[in-house]
């Protein structure tokens, strides 16, 4: 891969530093820049949830409801987005699910990225028949429907968010397995990997310290994509009551629960909908960009 160069003030060539040239190409990506922004955002927005919302998230009100947004008729400026049908109000459970619905993504990637990364480079560094049944395994997961697969697990192990968790990161795992594979497999037979092999290297430090730090720029753009994979699927699970359970905010229990309101009161499942559509087509176009600025086949 060859390296940015950029010219001191002296007039000789001088390294462009990395974080530079990746932002260099990560920023002519307007899309990605976009995803990043409201990635931030959400970020933000749960890290100091109790501070923001106007309201707690499980706090009721017989008053007010199913009350409208603030700007159609009927609503209150009290009450930006609404409430729902016990009086809770929206924008609240949306902040604090932001919460729950990232610590669901997060949780569920890092997981995935571990075991697959260690299955993985296991699988493509020592072959044979262990590489074999890794993969084997992995192929019948993918075979298998991931939604169903997921609805599966959690029946036979109870609904709830940490098995819904659990779950998805079974699901996922066989992208991270066969992405940090192949890479490996392309980077043991390098020159770097036979230099340090006959100056004494053994398997572990190969491995972990000479091949590995080498696969991350696949495994970091699979892994902001899987964020919003598993936001869409752990949402899908709390819709059919598998997931978060109430009156836990969760996006998808938001959705669950609003669903005999879809004609009456638009707005308890707009709402919640929005949140998973704009948070998930960020962190799309975030992997977009990460893969544009890392891959170097993609840099013009």
């Amino acid at each position: 891969m060859t390296t940015s160069i950029s010219l001191d003030t002296v007039g000789q060539a001088a390294p462009v530093h990395p974080l530079r040239d990746f932002w260099r190409y990560f920023s002519a990506n307007k899309g990605a820049v976009a995803g990043l922004l409201i990635v931030v955002a959400v970020l933000l927005l749960a890290a100091f949830a109790p501070l923001i919302a106007p309201y707690a998230p499980d706090l009721t009100d017989n008053s007010v409801f199913l009350v409208p947004p603030a700007w159609q008729a009927g609503g209150s400026a009290a009450h930006l987005l609404g409430t729902d049908a016990i009086g809770r109000d929206i924008l609240s459970r949306l902040i604090h699910g932001a919460r729950l619905s990232l610590l669901i993504g997060i949780a569920v990637v890092t997981v995935s990225v571990i075991v697959g990364t260690v299955l993985g480079l296991l699988a493509g560094y020592f072959r044979g028949m262990f590489e074999i049944a890794i993969m084997r395994i992995m192929d019948i997961i993918l075979t298998l429907p991931s939604l169903l697969l997921a609805i599966v697990i959690v029946a036979i192990l109870g609904p709830g968010m940490m098995n819904a968790m659990l779950a998805v990161s079974i699901v996922v795992l066989p992208h991270y397995v066969r992405i940090t594979r192949a890479a490996v497999i392309s980077e043991v037979s390098r020159d770097y990997v036979t230099a340090a092999r006959m100056g004494g290297a053994g398997h572990w430090r190969l491995m972990f310290s000479e091949v590995l730090p080498n696969c991350t720029a696949p495994l970091i753009v699979q892994a902001s994509l899987g964020i919003s994979t598993a936001i869409l699927d752990a949402a899908a699970l709390g819709f059919l009551g598998l997931g978060a359970q109430p009156p836990s905010p969760e996006w998808g229990t938001m959705l669950a629960d609003a669903r005999e309101f879809v004609l009456r009161a638009w707005w308890v499942v707009t709402f919640p909908g929005l949140a998973i559509l704009v948070t998930v087509l960020a962190f799309n176009l975030l992997g977009d960009g990460l893969r544009d600025a890392l891959d170097p086949k993609l840099k013009r």
